[in-house]
């Protein structure tokens, strides 16, 4: 008898459950999960050195190889594969019949805790109760929202490769994966004549007290989870509509009818505190889709805006990000380790001169050159993504009625104000630059050429020139 699939891939998220659902899945004759294999920091945990007789460098050199190695082992084999897993094999996976997909989802506000609580405690498996660590963290909303927006675009990405290729996937929550039967059902989509008689037991549930003391600031938890438009988001493989324009992001001046569409990495302070003193009311942030037509509607006569700056400081400002980020030590891990990017460890990056910093950017660049032509291990982040990939998906909601530039900003704005009739508010000074050495210093003329090659899309795109 012909089988059905001839391997299979959890699509999950960190902090699921699909530690437990991989370890469950094992009991049963035949098959075989090698867990996140495709992780961008490892090849499955920390300590695990090679996989199939494949190293990191072969991976990251051939990701694709690993994957087939997995298909071809004996018995039904399988990965874990996460949003931010090794990019280039996600379409041949998704794209494969063969393949079976079990899409595992959990709360979304429970996960988010959970994996804050990991973070601040180092805790990511709990084998024993009496090992469990206990954490409140704090909600921070910008945050969840970012986390949020990427788990449900990879589910939306999931979704409609499925929908294209006439396929369909086994889902299953976070509780389900305590459920035997639900499990054996599992089995049996697989096409697997094995079953269960018991969930496994190596791996108990981490924090299960309830949220309210979990999240120190639980109050204004809840005052901004009523600011997002969702429907019980982990019941359901249906997230809302993808907000490729950043919407929750974007910022109205309350005392005119004036939109700004916010580009990152930008310290856009100035142009917030100009937008909250046209007409002396503030400011209107965190809108849904919904929230931003009913502004819209309501809004006559309204202009919106977004602001472009020349690649050469935009790209320094996001490779001074990531080294300042706390919560990038893991990339810049990565950059360091597998990328030649030479950014010291960690208690040493204060410490760069300027040749050395200079140095690390031209490196930055050249990963950044290969990262955006899909070459790489790693995602794509927008931090330093091009600004015409942001554009259109700003555009896909509405294409701005002006582009102002940075470098003629206070103009640009004077356009607007005037276009609603508002009056001209100063532009207050620009922000103080984060970067450890100024633009000046560190961008040179090889910089400079780097940052065309790697940006070709913007400087042809929008007219940019050299920087100095």
């Amino acid at each position: 008898m012909t089988r059905r699939f001839d391997s299979f891939v959890i699509l999950a998220e960190m902090r699921t459950g699909s530690n437990l659902l991989e370890a469950t899945l094992a009991q049963a004759s035949g098959v075989n999960c090698h867990g996140e294999v495709f992780n961008p920091a490892h090849l499955g945990g920390p300590k695990v050195k090679t996989v199939l007789g494949m190293t990191m460098a072969d991976r990251i050199a051939d990701p694709e190889a690993l994957w087939r190695r997995i298909i071809a082992e004996p018995g039904l084999n399988g990965i874990r594969y996460f949003h931010d897993h090794e990019p280039r094999v996600l379409d041949g996976i998704l794209n494969d019949p063969r393949c079976a997909k079990i899409v595992l989802t959990r709360n979304p506000v429970d996960c988010y805790v959970s994996l804050k609580i990991a973070t601040a405690t180092k805790k990511w498996r709990l084998g024993n109760v009496k090992d469990s660590v206990t954490r409140q963290i704090a909600f921070n909303e910008e945050e969840f929202g970012a986390f949020l927006a990427a788990r449900q675009a990879f589910q939306l990405r999931v979704q409609r490769a499925l929908q294209v290729s006439g396929q369909t996937a086994f889902y299953l929550d976070y509780d389900a994966v305590q459920d035997v039967g639900v499990i054996n059902g599992l089995l049996g989509f697989l096409g697997s004549e094995g079953r269960i008689d018991s969930i496994a037991d190596s791996l108990v549930r981490q924090n299960p007290e309830a949220l309210e003391d979990k999240v120190r600031n639980y109050p204004e938890m809840e005052a901004a989870l009523s600011r997002v438009d969702w429907a019980d988001l982990g019941r359901s493989p249906h997230f809302e509509p993808r907000r490729g324009a950043g919407i929750p992001r974007v910022v109205a001046a309350k005392g005119a009818p004036l939109l700004y569409f916010p580009i990152g990495p930008f310290d856009d302070t100035p142009v917030r505190m100009w937008l909250s003193r046209l007409g002396g009311g503030g400011l209107d942030e965190g809108f849904t889709q919904k929230t931003l037509r009913a502004w819209k509607r309501t809004a006559v006569g309204h202009r919106s805006f977004a602001v472009l700056r020349h690649p050469v400081p935009r790209a320094l400002d996001a490779f001074a990000m990531i080294l300042r980020r706390d919560t990038d030590a893991e990339l810049r891990s990565r950059l360091r380790k597998h990328y030649r990017v030479p950014i010291p460890e960690e208690d040493g990056i204060a410490e760069m001169g300027s040749a050395q910093f200079r140095d690390a950017f031209r490196a930055f660049l050249g990963f950044v050159k290969v990262n955006l032509a899909g070459q790489t291990g790693v995602a794509t982040y927008p931090v330093w993504g091009t600004q015409w990939a942001q554009l259109e998906g700003i555009s896909g909601f509405v294409p701005p009625d002006l582009l102002c530039r940075e470098d003629r900003l206070e103009e640009d704005l004077a356009r607007l104000a005037a276009a609603v009739g508002a009056g001209m508010a100063p532009l207050p000074p620009p922000a103080a630059s984060q970067t450890p050495f100024p633009a000046e210093e560190v961008c040179d003329r090889e910089i400079e050429l780097l940052a065309r090659e790697v940006y070709r899309r913007d400087y042809v795109s929008f007219g940019f020139g050299d920087w100095r």
